[in-house]
């Protein structure tokens, strides 16, 4: 369940690569239905020029304001959570989980308590296994030092019985560090920053990230104007899935050349951001004029 729930919280920027097909295919199912009800005959008859020109305006403020919002404020929100969770859940996998009142790390740890709240483990009864050490204590605390586990006990007894050392002890606070039980660091990658925030990062890969998103709006204002298109357009049943698997393939074919450009602006010394814009812009024209002939 717990991983589930931090799973939805990486679902808005999921979302955001999938929004232009997601439009795409939304003004296909539309236009399906309204051509099969005799919509489209109706709605032509009513909507002229400027009518159908103040629902364009309308339809890409909508997606852009919430395009944008999710772009740059929600997803990186809840992003930010994710990987924390993310973080946390695979690191508690490291050390396992308790089962009735017991807590076993490996072969080199056992606690046994009667209460736990959070990380915090009462009423202890704890056997290290490779130091012959028993510990009886009020508390235990499991938290993290530089790149180890430690386990911080407070108010007990501790006694050790080995071939070096055979003593009893009584603390206030002793902490064992479990060595080989290395924690993984929340490092932080592109889609913890908006767009902003990638523009001015040193990191170069980041900087031509927010780059590579600049370009997502002006792909998505290009998708907005095929699709409003496809919404009214009318042939029949057959020619209509000719045309729309010729669209859907002009645009998968974009996405997979503007990540072809970022891969080569970030490889290729030689390869500027002009060429980046440049090619692209050239390819979005392109696919724009070649779409509304294709919807003529």
């Amino acid at each position: 369940m717990e991983v589930a729930l931090t799973t939805l919280l990486a679902l808005p920027s999921f979302i955001n690569p999938l929004v232009p097909f997601m439009i795409l295919i939304g003004s296909f199912m539309l236009n399906n239905k309204i051509k099969n009800s005799n919509e489209v005959i109706i709605l032509k008859q009513y909507l002229n020029i400027k009518s159908i020109n103040i629902l364009f305006q309308i339809i890409i403020l909508l997606i852009f304001v919430i395009f944008i919002l999710n772009n740059e404020i929600f997803s990186k929100k809840f992003y930010e959570k994710y990987k924390i969770q993310e973080l946390e859940i695979r690191n508690n996998l490291k050390l396992g989980s308790p089962s009735k009142n017991e807590f076993h790390i490996d072969n080199k740890v056992s606690i046994f308590f009667e209460d736990k709240i959070d990380e915090v483990f009462y009423e202890v009864e704890t056997i290290i296994y490779d130091d012959n050490q028993f510990i009886i204590a009020d508390s235990v605390l499991i938290e993290l030092s530089k790149s180890n586990f430690n386990l911080v006990f407070l108010n007990g007894e501790k006694l050790i019985l080995n071939k070096s050392e055979k003593s009893k002890t009584i603390f206030d606070k002793f902490t064992y560090v479990l060595e080989d039980k290395k924690y993984e660091k929340l490092l932080f990658d592109k889609d913890h920053f908006n767009t902003l925030e990638l523009l001015l990062h040193p990191n170069e890969e980041l900087k031509n990230h927010g780059h590579y998103k600049i370009f997502q709006y002006f792909f998505l204002f290009v998708i907005c104007l095929i699709s409003l298109k496809i919404i009214f357009f009318y042939v029949n049943k057959k020619s209509n899935i000719l045309h729309f698997t010729l669209l859907t393939l002009i645009v998968i074919l974009v996405q997979v050349f503007n990540s072809y450009m970022i891969y080569l602006l970030n490889n290729n010394s030689q390869f500027s951001l002009i060429y980046f814009y440049l090619g692209g812009f050239v390819v979005l024209t392109f696919s724009l004029f070649i779409s509304k002939r294709i919807l003529k």
